[in-house]
């Protein structure tokens, strides 16, 4: 009893030195992201405009480099007097196109999303602007060729995860708009989109919506594994740390993976037909929305808890409900819209309007639900968001699939990098996030050393992914 006590003792002033020591205002973090209420669906559709923008004009400026089959970097740009490709292969080259996408790409899209969030609707009309003058002035080469929908689906999904790696820590800074962070309850905004774009776009690529065989259950968990790992390590560590947790977003010790490997696992455990997944995610959809508004909206939203573990982890546990709707949707869009008899073409004018087309509807869809059903919530997962979420992001890679009009379009140097890194990206975005808000009092950053903190995260992260996409490395599962 004796060492008991002295073990107690001895933890609590462990703890009491984590707090005062690695995270002080860890606290006051919490609530710098707490009670918000979002920003309008229209501001929103604005600044994911602009990043597939963005990505245009930059193919329309040219100049990329590519690692071929041989992982060697040959670098790409016009040779004014022969108007012929020309190839070298060399560091200082590719070093330069990251760069060049670094400051076309990255730095304006960081820029929007803090100190320039104000000009959101000029800058859609500035760029839009940009984009027809390059497109008119810029000859298309003889050797160019239109991007296919994979190198589409490509660029929405790298372009997803930077916004993602900007957002996770521009959030704790001042300088990051408070409209633009997750909302507390209903509402929406940038930070809202997260989650659910990944569910959207793993369910575009995967074998389901390709309609390959997926095998049977066993292999389907099986694939879950390093999710569920990677979900037990962000709990170890960020507890380890005493790192902020805002629980109301998925609950005490859930998180992000652990809804990803759930949605991985239920639909291995019911693996139907693509053409099929569409009746049964709506079917599914309705029932969950029925029963969020019959009450169980009352209880995800309170700060009821009880003492079983799907009680202390309730938003995250009942949201995947929902989320698990919005990837069979998924699944049954993906296979209609770009694999069934039209699979990994160019991007022509009729698929690009077929996804035109879906987006509107699924945007009308959304404003009658959300006026007369339930307010978008991004906490509970309900069929609001999960129409928000699908109407946004077709709508954003159906501005991708313009790339067919744009001369000179190669997928640039950075996103072929990061498509190639996923996973590895990722993970080194939350390891500086975690260390910059241990060695930084975000919260109380001034705009200026906050924008020079940023801009070094981001480059930082844009130069290490580069080097390891030249050296051959490849970290790459969902």
């Amino acid at each position: 009893q004796q060492h008991s006590r002295k073990f107690t003792s001895f933890f609590s002033v462990y703890r009491v030195l984590m707090d005062s020591t690695l995270n002080p205002n860890k606290h006051l973090k919490e609530q710098f992201v707490s009670n918000l209420d979002g920003s309008s669906i229209l501001e929103i559709a604005a600044l994911l405009t602009i990043v597939p923008l963005l990505v245009l004009i930059r193919y329309s400026i040219g100049f990329h480099c590519r690692i071929d089959d041989n992982d060697k970097p040959i670098s790409l740009k016009k040779n004014d007097d022969e108007n012929e490709i020309v190839a070298s292969r060399n560091w200082k080259a590719y070093a330069y196109a990251i760069s060049l996408d670094f400051i076309l790409i990255v730095f304006p899209m960081l820029l929007f999303f803090t100190v320039l969030s104000e000009w959101v609707y000029h800058g859609v009309v500035l760029l839009s602007l940009l984009l027809l003058v390059l497109s008119v002035t810029v000859k298309r080469t003889s050797s160019g060729q239109s991007l296919s929908f994979r190198a589409n689906l490509s660029s929405y999904r790298v372009a997803l995860m930077l916004i993602t790696c900007l957002c996770i820590l521009s959030v704790d800074f001042p300088i990051f708009p408070r409209r633009y962070a997750k909302t507390e309850t209903y509402g929406t905004s940038l930070m809202d989109l997260g989650v659910g774009s990944f569910v959207l776009a793993n369910a575009i690529v995967s074998r389901q919506a390709r309609d390959v065989s997926s095998g049977n259950w066993i292999a389907g968990v099986k694939t879950s594994a390093p999710l569920l790992l990677l979900g037990f390590i962000r709990l170890v560590t960020t507890s380890g740390v005493d790192y902020q947790v805002h629980v109301t977003e998925y609950g005490q010790h859930w998180n992000f993976f652990f809804t990803l490997a759930a949605i991985s696992i239920l639909t291995s455990f019911v693996n139907i037909p693509a053409k099929y997944c569409g009746i049964l995610g709506l079917a599914l959809l309705a029932g969950y929305q029925t029963w969020l508004v019959s009450g169980l909206n009352t209880y995800l939203l309170s700060e009821e808890r009880g003492t079983n573990i799907i009680s202390k982890n309730k938003e995250g546990v009942y949201s995947t409900l929902g989320y698990w709707g919005m990837y069979l949707l998924g699944v049954h869009l993906g296979y209609r819209l770009f694999y069934a008899k039209h699979s990994y073409t160019p991007s022509t004018t009729s698929s690009i309007a077929r996804v035109f087309l879906v987006s509107l509807l699924l945007w009308i869809v959304t404003i009658l639900v959300d006026n007369y059903v339930e307010r978008i919530s991004r906490r509970t997962c309900n069929m609001p968001y999960v129409t928000w979420v699908l109407a946004q992001d077709l709508q954003a890679l159906g501005i991708f699939m313009l790339s067919s009009y744009i001369p000179m379009n190669k997928l640039s140097s950075l996103e072929e990098a990061i498509d190639q890194n996923l996973l590895a990206t990722f993970l080194l975005a939350n390891v500086f996030t975690g260390m910059v808000n241990l060695a930084v009092d975000t919260i109380f950053a001034s705009p200026l050393s906050s924008l020079v903190i940023l801009t070094a995260y981001a480059f930082a992260l844009s130069a290490i992914i580069g080097t390891i996409h030249f050296s051959g490395f490849r970290l790459k599962f969902w």
